[in-house]
């Protein structure tokens, strides 16, 4: 770990935020990650500098960033607002880990300094790569300052509207089916706390939703004791509000709660209605209530952090693995207050994933992550072209990533599978579309598979169609999606006017389409970007616009080689995985930033590094299993930990 011997020289520091959306509700001039700026200055600038052995870090990095990189990343006019040249000292780099995980990898991949501008030596480069991880890897995460981080109340999205009623009231009408759509937003996840808004309409909706699905209960769902000889209707209602409530709100309810729910049950007994009618008639009022609407976490004082209580750690958990409340068993350790406790809360991890409700978290986070809800939306290969692409085997499609990630949830799996795998999951109409014989009938099922041209994500039909054109495959949008979905590595937008490619890929003016893109490739204003991502795409190239195998397009052989920036070559989808496998923390590090942002139900922000790069190493030590990622993002620090809003002020 690291060492601090004296005080670090004087320097500039940036801090930037994570490169993909963030909360609008917090941003770098907020007050909120000022102060958080100044509690890491303040920390590292008191323990001094920082020294890794095996590092010279002014012969490793000062001298590469002051021959190669002063010119666009120095304090006068920093390209893309990142100064470089102020770097002194391996302090320099963990009091900014994000930026200098960028730098290692675009150097590493020959992304900077882009072309045309001096270069390192290649050992001079590999030498300023490796001393920079190993500065970061050398950082003791438990001395970093840890942030919670905040988001705004947090409506049910329509998705864990269905699953609450469903568990609470036994109901399966899907009644926010009928709710206007949830906005995604920062980590690109439905279920961002900052998008779930309440216009007029939706409360028009959740008052018809109220009435319609206690109509449509059966009594004993919210009837705990019935009115008798020796049990006054007041006392009736009290004791099965007092059984209801405290589910459906997720935590325990005062008498101050229950009485104007007693209270409403009278009034309508009043007016000639039954027991049950009456009750029902309270119950809609809870389901209208905030505390039922909104997943309710009362901030600390201003200017403070506080620890979630069981209670609604049971409910952050609930919504992260099953996208519905919490059930008997978790409110009962929460009234216990043990659910906290890293025993019990692996156990109830490893119990709630084995349960049948966690495929809301397959289906929910796998098709959010990949983008292929598209296929449903959006995404419609060309009917005349492509006749075999059916409803039924769009749905299979969709189904086969879900399938294989339940799978790894339910056997412990490594994370390292969604990569490549000799499995995967097919019906009859899906193995058929892949050439895989021996299946039949509509089930999905594990099938194994006899070589590596399938198996894992990038190979499945569903992400192949949706990074298509209606008439065909689309090198470019692959390889984007390739780099940000699977390697985490946003692409720059593509210049304005630039001239697309012709929409099917026909032979024009003698040329295949890869030898019509090798030209479009060459002009100087997309040259940059293309290079990064077609050889990622081209690799694909045996794969059409729906995900069938080919070996031929337009009467050519299908070129499916490539060379990555960072000088790997490969030919075909088999060897490309095999480069993607090897850069496997590259692509834990972007699947663990995805999943904490829809565990935390917001973008994450720059002070979730800390948190991100302590998931990613528990992750890495236990051989990259995949319930190991979902308990670090459990026992992390912004998901059991909740921060003041910035703008409160003291009364």
């Amino acid at each position: 770990m690291l060492s601090f011997n004296d005080r670090p020289q004087p320097r500039r520091c940036r801090f930037r935020p994570l490169p993909f959306p963030c909360s609008p509700r917090l941003s770098l001039t907020s007050p909120f990650p000022a102060v958080v700026t100044g509690v890491f200055l303040l920390v590292f600038c008191l323990r001094g500098r920082a020294e890794v052995p095996g590092v010279d870090f002014g012969r490793d990095v000062r001298s590469v960033v002051g021959e190669t990189c002063a010119k666009c990343h120095s304090p006068e006019k920093p390209k893309g607002g990142v100064v470089l040249t102020t770097a002194t000292n391996e302090t320099s780099v963990f009091l900014d880990p994000r930026t200098w995980e960028t730098v290692a990898r675009v150097v590493r991949e020959r992304d900077m300094p882009p072309p045309g501008k001096p270069q390192p030596g290649e050992p001079e480069r590999a030498r300023m790569v490796q001393s920079v991880l190993k500065i970061l890897d050398a950082i003791d995460e438990s001395t970093l300052p840890q942030v919670a981080g905040r988001k705004v109340i947090h409506r049910l999205s329509r998705l864990e509207y269905n699953n609450t009623i469903r568990d609470l009231l036994g109901v399966e009408t899907h009644p926010a089916d009928a709710f206007p759509s949830d906005g995604s937003g920062g980590g690109g996840f439905d279920n961002n706390a900052a998008t779930l808004f309440v216009p007029p309409i939706l409360m028009e909706k959740l008052l018809q939703a109220a009435g319609d699905v206690l109509a449509a209960a059966a009594p004993e769902r919210f009837v705990a004791v019935r009115p008798g000889y020796f049990t006054p209707p007041d006392w009736a209602a009290r004791k099965s509000l007092e059984a209801f409530v405290p589910r459906a709100y997720r935590r325990p309810v005062s008498s101050e709660e229950i009485e104007p729910l007693v209270g409403l049950v009278a009034a309508a007994r009043s007016r000639g209605a039954s027991f049950e009618d009456s009750l029902r008639f309270a119950l809609k009022a809870v389901l209208v209530s905030p505390n039922f609407l909104f997943r309710v976490e009362p901030d600390p004082p201003p200017g403070e952090t506080r620890r979630l209580n069981d209670h609604e750690l049971a409910s952050r958990l609930s919504y992260f693995l099953w996208a519905s409340m919490p059930d008997g068993l978790l409110l009962t350790l929460a009234d216990q207050a043990r659910l906290h406790e890293p025993a019990v809360l692996r156990a109830q991890i490893d119990r709630m994933l084995l349960d049948p409700k966690a495929r809301s978290f397959g289906e929910s986070f796998v098709s959010q992550w990949l983008g292929i809800r598209s296929l449903k939306t959006t995404t419609h290969p060309d009917h005349g072209r492509f006749p075999s692409y059916t409803a039924t085997l769009r749905d299979a499609m969709c189904d086969e990533p879900v399938r294989l990630f339940e799978h790894l949830l339910r056997e412990d799996g490594s994370l390292v599978d969604l990569l490549d795998a000799d499995y995967t999951f097919a019906n009859e109409e899906l193995a058929a579309h892949y050439g895989i014989p021996g299946v039949r009938g509509p089930e999905m099922r594990r099938v194994a598979l006899k070589d590596r041209t399938r198996g894992g994500v990038v190979c499945m039909g569903s992400v192949l169609t949706m990074t298509s054109y209606p008439l065909r495959t689309s090198p470019v949008l692959r390889g984007k999606w390739l780099m940000e979905e699977i390697l985490g590595t946003p692409s720059p937008p593509p210049p304005p006017n630039v001239v697309g490619l012709p929409p099917d890929d026909a032979r024009k003016d003698g040329l295949t389409f890869r030898q019509q893109l090798e030209v479009h490739r060459k002009k100087p204003d997309c040259a940059a970007c293309h290079e990064r991502m077609d050889p990622l795409g081209f690799g694909l190239e045996n794969f059409d616009a729906i995900g069938r195998w080919r070996d031929e397009v337009s009467g050519a052989r299908v070129d499916a080689s490539g060379k990555m920036a960072s000088g790997e070559s490969f030919d075909g989808p088999a060897e490309l995985k095999k480069i993607l496998v090897q850069r496997r923390d590259e692509f834990v590090r972007n699947l663990t930033e995805k999943a904490l942002a829809y565990a935390l139900a917001r973008g994450l922000e720059y002070y979730d590094t800390p948190a991100v790069r302590r998931i990613v190493k528990g992750v890495k030590a236990d051989h990259y299993r995949i319930r190991t990622l979902v308990f670090e993002i459990a026992t992390c620090y912004p998901f059991q930990h909740r921060s003041a809003d910035p703008g409160a002020q003291n009364p």
